[in-house]
Formats: structure tokens, C-alpha cells, sequence
């Protein structure tokens, strides 16, 4: 009678194993992540812990270490590589994680198309070497140089496999889709479990440290956001990539969470066509306002994400409430923030919003979060309020305090030189913000910065000039 596979009780969440069920797991302090599932062994355990061959590596004095730039490989896409910290470090894994749907596959197959000379392996566990083939033909762009002649496809689940194909062709580019649907054949449980992608993400570790080939994960994230699967799947990579946007928008937000090689202020946008993802080197141009008549309740914010300024356009809508309960709803925009802005309006400025309906939305299906674009949402529902539209050559950068002071933000130099370059006539920002040194370098940027300290005199300045 064959004995009964022993079980353990593991966190799906870090992989922690435990001898017995616990609400909370005592490593990550997680609560309802403890499962059970099949035990591995301790040759598989021992695989986990030894990463590389260390027993042909020597110590090395660190005043003989080499510090010279790494040959890192072009991808074909600037915006890419600039997320990268200026291409691919031979021997690094990179984490591409996204949301279903989003474009991880496009984004990774369009890397060996558009870039000449790269000899790409593209495994492949979600999809059939027909169905890439297909994409590839819409992606292709005869006229730009595109090719398929540098990548190879290979349809395989089992990491033992790819790692074979992989030291027999020796590509430059290694890259698997999905990490969930890779198994390895000495782990006796279910793809997506976590001491699968855990061992497959170690085997993959394992060639590309020994190789020198770089290998791109392509990874699922859950329903809360976070990336599936353990989060040492995350500590062992040497770059993570988000990879964002609503799917109802076109546009796509390529962010670096971790960066060993680079800095994480960087993010690269697209826009989703129907050849694929085109890169967006101006975005300040597709999500400032595109009607030609000033409409009340538009505004236009100056928003910094990572390292790049652009301008973003406000909507918002006042309408009294109809049906008793006044609504509260912002899109693009936190909730509560909107809330606390509404506040502040009535206690310090003596607008009576209390019994309005009050709508939110940030054009373009982006997602705010820097603090300087409260000026923006403020003046938004006040023009909806009013029903008096602000200029159209007027943008706002300034964060509002809950006493209704205007209050001074980070990167303002690179926000005027961002609204100067593209034609604004004026930018209203806090009377706290401006430098000795900001000040003579005002007459170069050829736009008028308006100085306010407090809702009042932005209304003062403003409404009463639109009148």
C-alpha cells in the first residue's frame, strides 16, 4: 500500500512553511494566507538556497573589483530603456507584472521585433506558437526596420525544458510567458502553487547568473494589485515593472517598482493601437484638454510622476442634489482627498457645497496622486460652481492645507519650464515656493507665474479676472 504524500501548511503570500494551520503566518503576518499543500523534498529545498554554482567562485579583494559600466542591451524602445536605467544588464531578471489584458505579451514581444541583432528566446505557456505568430504580424512595421528573424518561440511548460533549450541556443534574450504556467518536474504539486513558481523562479535565476542570459518574467498580479505568487518571487529579481492603465483607456503606464541597476523615478507612457504599443514621448500634449472653447469645470494640474512633469486636465461637475443624499464621486482621484477639498472650501472659504453633488474625473484614464494637482481640482469645481470656464492658458501647481492655505510643492522648476513649453500663458502656484534664484530665472521661461497664498486670493485673482 503506497504511504500517503506528506503535507505542509505554507503562506501563499510568502511561502513560509508551517507545521500546522495558523490564522496569521508568523513570518509576513498576513492574515487567512496559511494552505496546505505537498511537501518538497530536500533536494528541492537545498536547490532554493544554493542560487548559483559558488564552488568556482573565488574572494576578490573588493580594491580589484572592476567598476566599470556594464554592456547593457538596447531594446529598441527609448522609453523603455530609460525605465531600465538605459537598457538590459546582461545576466539580470526583470519582472514585467500587470493586470490581465493589459499588455505584458505585446510589450515583451515587441522587444525582439523592433530590436535588430537581438536573438530572442520567447517561451511561451499561455499561448500557442500560432497565436504568436499573429501577433507578430500586426505588430510588425516593415517600414521602421522591424524583423522577426531574431526570435525563436517555443511552447513549453516544464522549466527543466527551458533551461535545456535554452543553454543549447544560447539567445541574448531570454523570455517566459507567464511564470504561473511554468511547473517543474521535480515538485510534486500544481502550477501557480507557491513552491512552483518559487523553484521555477530559481532554476531561471540559476541560468541566468550562470550565462550571462538575461531572462524577462512575464507575471500576473491578484485582485488586490500585488503580484501573484510568493513575495520572494520579488526579493530574488533584480528589477521589477509594473505595468498599468485602465483597459478602457488607451493608455499605459510602464512604472519601476525595484532597480538594481537604475533609479525607480522613471516611468515610460504608450498608447495601445491597433499595431501595438506606440510610445508617448509627449504626454502632456494627449492628456491636456483637446476642445477648443473654454468649458466651466475644466482645470489643467501639473503633475510629477517619477521623474517626468506633465500637465493633466481636471473635470469636475456641481449640480445640486436631486434626490437628498448629496454624492460624492472621483475618478482617477482619491475619494477622501476630494472630500477633505470640499471641506476645506466650506469651513475657510464659505462655499456651501454640503448640498451639491460633486463629480470627479481626471481625463485620460490616469491616476493621480501627487498632492500639487489639489490647486487644479479646487479651481475645477469652483468654475463648475460658478459656471465661469478658466482660461485655457492657465495651469495650476500647488498643494492645498486644511486651513485653506496654498502651500508650496517639490519640482516646481521643472513644472514651469513643462506648462512654458507648451505655450501656457500663465501658472498659478503658492507665494511660498518661489527661490531668490527661481525669481531671475522667471524672465527665460516666458509665462507669468501667478503667486497666491490662500483660497481666497485665488479666487479674488481669478473669478473676479474671468468676469
Amino acid at each position: 500500500m503506497p504511504s500517503k504524500a506528506k503535507t505542509v501548511w505554507y503562506c501563499t503570500s510568502c511561502g513560509n512553511e508551517t507545521g500546522k494551520w495558523m490564522g496569521r503566518c508568523p513570518a509576513c503576518g498576513e492574515w487567512n494566507t496559511i494552505k496546505e499543500g505537498p511537501s518538497r523534498d530536500k533536494t528541492s529545498r537545498s536547490r532554493d538556497r544554493v542560487l548559483v554554482n559558488v564552488s568556482d567562485s573565488e574572494p576578490i579583494p573588493l580594491k580589484d573589483i572592476s567598476v566599470e559600466e556594464d554592456c547593457r542591451i538596447t531594446v529598441g524602445s527609448p522609453e523603455v530603456e530609460r525605465v531600465l536605467g538605459g537598457g538590459i544588464v546582461p545576466g539580470s531578471m526583470i519582472l514585467l507584472a500587470g493586470e490581465p489584458g493589459i499588455g505584458k505579451s505585446t510589450l515583451a514581444l515587441q522587444i525582439p521585433l523592433r530590436s535588430r541583432g537581438l536573438h530572442t528566446l520567447y517561451v511561451s505557456g499561455e499561448e500557442s506558437p500560432r497565436q504568436i505568430k499573429l501577433r507578430s504580424m500586426r505588430l510588425l512595421r516593415k517600414e521602421e526596420g522591424d524583423t522577426e528573424e531574431g526570435c525563436t518561440v517555443l511552447g513549453e511548460t516544464v522549466v527543466e525544458n527551458i533551461i535545456r533549450y535554452a543553454r543549447e541556443c544560447s539567445p541574448d534574450l531570454l523570455v517566459v510567458d507567464s511564470i504561473q504556467t511554468v511547473y517543474s518536474e521535480n515538485i510534486d504539486s500544481a502550477a501557480s502553487s507557491v513552491s512552483q513558481i518559487r523553484e521555477c523562479a530559481a532554476e531561471l535565476l540559476r541560468l541566468a547568473k550562470e550565462s550571462g542570459i538575461p531572462v524577462i518574467l512575464i507575471g500576473h498580479i491578484t485582485k488586490d494589485g500585488s503580484i501573484a505568487g510568493p513575495k520572494v518571487l520579488e526579493h530574488i529579481v533584480d528589477v521589477v515593472l509594473q505595468f498599468e492603465g485602465d483597459t478602457r483607456h488607451s493608455h499605459r503606464i510602464l512604472r519601476s517598482i525595484k532597480n538594481r541597476f537604475g533609479s525607480t523615478d522613471e516611468i515610460a507612457i504608450f498608447e495601445m493601437t491597433g499595431s501595438g504599443l506606440r510610445e508617448v514621448e509627449n504626454p502632456s500634449e494627449i492628456l491636456t484638454p483637446l476642445h477648443g472653447e473654454s468649458l466651466s469645470g475644466v482645470a489643467v494640474g501639473s503633475m510629477v510622476d517619477g521623474s517626468r512633469p506633465f500637465l493633466i486636465e481636471i473635470q469636475a461637475l456641481v449640480s445640486t442634489a436631486a434626490y437628498g443624499m448629496p454624492q460624492r464621486s472621483a475618478t482617477g482621484y482619491d475619494a477622501r482627498r476630494l472630500n477633505m477639498l470640499l471641506a476645506v472650501l466650506e469651513k475657510r472659504a464659505g462655499f456651501k457645497l454640503s448640498a451639491k453633488d460633486v463629480f470627479l474625473n481626471v481625463a485620460g484614464g490616469m491616476r493621480v496622486s501627487d498632492t500639487a494637482c489639489d490647486l487644479a481640482v479646487v479651481v475645477a469645481v469652483l468654475s463648475s460652481n460658478f459656471d465661469l470656464p478658466v482660461s485655457p492658458g492657465i495651469c495650476f501647481a500647488a498643494e492645498v492645507g486644511l486651513s485653506g492655505e496654498i502651500r508650496p510643492v517639490g519640482r516646481i522648476e521643472a513644472r514651469i519650464s513643462e506648462a512654458a513649453r507648451l505655450g501656457y500663458r500663465q501658472i498659478y502656484i503658492s507665494s511660498y515656493n518661489l527661490s531668490e534664484e527661481l525669481r531671475r530665472s522667471i524672465p527665460r521661461t516666458g509665462i507669468q507665474i501667478v503667486e497666491v497664498s490662500d483660497i481666497a486670493a485665488l479666487c479674488r485673482r481669478l473669478f473676479r479676472a474671468e468676469e
